[in-house]
């Protein structure tokens, strides 16, 4: 497939994007940009969010994470199921109790402004990261794949891309972005089912007996590691960090919550999250399963892991196959579709996410008139644009490992704060210094550096997972503790 036709059916496909956006925009005022009018119907939200919660992370990094890790992921997406029933029946009717735009302004109500400063700039931090990670990858592909041919810098390529997503999201935001979801969700879909059956056919096997072979089993589909309970995968970490990643990445996210929060009531949006958590586990199984395919298809026909810089990436075996893998056209043009969708469909609710975040946690914006209002939230949409931008440029000369394990260490970091802060509120009654919050979050994020840095040598060769996150959420929720300053 050459550089010319990738670029074109780029082109159609963010036309299409376009004009969704064209009708989704007409009713551009700001109850349609941030809660789509509260009339979104939860089925679409639902269905739009399968992409959203996977994005291009998923399509491409997982089936390449199966070569090192095997199956290991599943354990997270078990604990991932255990964190959507916790957010459906405990933070959801929190949220609708308090009808907010921003999740953050229930911080506000709870402990005061510098609680909700720390919250929203906790989540600006790590939504900025997540989408750039997951945006990175996909301009890494498109870089390889078909911007070197023309010498085209990374950065011009980061450029379009946000670029594009800049555009068909300035009008409509949420309303605009639960209908793009929901097409993209389907190409995604589409393109993991049809290459793996191609990738079957290829190997002459059907999914059960591949999936039951000798060789899967050996070298591919150990979901549960309970060997070393020292080890990063050892199952019971790995649950349990799933668990409060969900929480805390979807539940204690405003990209995530605004679409639930687009929906007419409490009911719907918990309809909405519980027909996402069995879903997820299904379509991530199937990408790993697409990630064996894959290594097993390598093998028989002697295909090398690309490389860049000098550096193995095994997040871009996927797009080496299915573009070079004489696969057929039909799977190039599904691939493309697919990894576009998968990017897309998250980062683009992340850039208006972010964009109502600044300015209802911030810039104050329902406090000014309404001409002032609608100018407002488009120059923070376009600044939070040129933040990804440089963003992503600069984890191009840091990152080195599979971009979901980045994207996940980076997030036991960065959602600590969050998750104490949101624990506190909701499991006690006390009142805090609020002064101090800062303080307790910066603190508790340094204490989980040096726990994760020293545990090997402090605790018997223990290395901490996902369960690192819950970690910086315990010293967060203790550090206010000791802020405590009465009792209701």
């Amino acid at each position: 497939m050459t550089p010319s036709f990738i670029a074109l059916l780029i082109g159609l496909y963010f036309l299409v994007l376009y004009t969704i956006s064209y009708i989704t925009g007409k009713d551009n005022n700001n109850q349609a940009f941030f809660k789509a009018n509260k009339k979104a119907p939860w089925y679409v939200v639902a269905f739009g969010m399968i992409g959203a919660s996977l994005s291009g992370v998923t399509f491409i990094s997982v089936p390449g994470w199966v070569g090192s890790s095997q199956f290991s992921y599943m354990q997270v997406v078990l604990g991932y199921f255990l964190g959507y029933i916790t957010i459906a029946y405990l933070l959801l009717p929190l949220y609708y109790k308090y009808n907010i735009t921003s999740i953050y302004s229930y911080l506000q109500e709870r402990f005061g402004t510098y609680s909700h400063k720390v919250g929203a700039v906790s989540f600006l931090i790590s939504r900025i990261l997540g989408a750039s990670f997951r945006l990175y990858l996909v301009a890494l592909v498109l870089q390889h794949f078909m911007f070197d041919t023309w010498n085209i810098p990374f950065e011009i390529t980061v450029v379009l891309s946000v670029l594009l997503i800049w555009i068909y999201t300035a009008k409509g935001g949420i309303k605009t972005i639960i209908w793009t979801d929901t097409l993209q969700t389907l190409f995604m879909l589409t393109a993991l089912v049809f290459v793996g059956w191609v990738l079957l056919k290829e190997l002459d096997t059907d999914f059960f007996s591949f999936i039951t072979s000798t060789e899967f089993k050996t070298t591919y589909g150990q979901i549960f590691f309970a060997d070393d309970i020292n080890s990063k995968q050892h199952w019971s970490k790995s649950i349990l960090g799933g668990a409060f990643i969900a929480i805390a990445m979807t539940g204690l996210d405003q990209d995530m919550m605004q679409k639930n929060l687009a929906c007419e009531n409490t009911q719907k949006a918990q309809w909405n999250m519980l027909s996402l958590a069995p879903s997820l586990i299904v379509v991530n199984f199937l990408f790993l399963v697409l990630g064996a395919l894959l290594f097993s298809y390598a093998a028989k026909h002697q295909i090398e892991i690309p490389m860049i810089d000098g550096k193995t990436k095994t997040d871009l075996l996927f797009p080496e196959i299915a573009l070079h893998g004489n696969l057929g056209w039909s799977v190039s043009i599904l691939f493309l579709l697919g990894l576009i969708a998968a990017a897309y469909s998250s980062a683009d609710s992340a850039l208006t996410s972010l964009t109502t975040s600044f300015c209802i946690d911030f810039l104050k914006l329902e406090d000014k008139t309404k001409a002032h209002q609608e100018k407002t939230r488009k120059q923070t949409h376009l600044w939070m644009s040129l933040v990804l931008i440089v963003t992503i440029v600069f984890f191009k000369h840091i990152l080195s490992d599979n971009v979901i394990s980045n994207l996940l260490k980076v997030a036991s970091f960065t959602y600590g704060p969050l998750l104490g802060l949101f624990s506190f509120g909701i499991f006690t009654k006390y009142k805090i210094r609020d002064k101090s919050v800062l303080f307790i979050a910066v603190l508790a994020i340094i204490f989980t550096y040096f726990a994760n840095e020293f545990s090997v040598r402090l605790l018997g060769g223990y290395q901490f997972g996902y369960e690192l996150l819950v970690l910086n959420g315990l010293f967060t929720f203790i550090g206010l503790y000791t802020i405590r300053i009465k009792h209701e």
